[in-house]
């Protein structure tokens, strides 16, 4: 694994080290995925199918989680839960 140190400019941008910059060129698309203090970059037209469909359920799951926390969510009872069930 190669490891640098860049910096972030007062706009937000990120200058990749030209030793890690190979395979890339102007206009490609990043994912940038953040976690905690980690930050990851991949290439977006190196991802699959399956990848990308993951990371758009995981942001929907985000989004539906953090209604629920802040009192959206749908409360009922174990028999009304099991009858929407049957709905789907």
């Amino acid at each position: 694994m190669e490891v640098a140190i860049t910096r972030i400019s007062s706009k937000g941008q990120v200058v990749i080290p030209s030793n890690m910059r190979k395979g890339l060129k102007e206009g490609d698309k990043l994912i940038v995925m953040k976690d905690k203090d980690n930050f990851i970059l991949k290439k977006a037209s190196s991802l699959d199918k399956n990848f990308a469909e993951d990371l758009e359920f995981a942001r929907r799951t985000e989004e539906a989680f953090n209604r629920i926390k802040s009192g959206e969510g749908i409360k009922m009872d174990m028999d009304e839960f099991l009858e929407e069930l049957k709905k789907w």
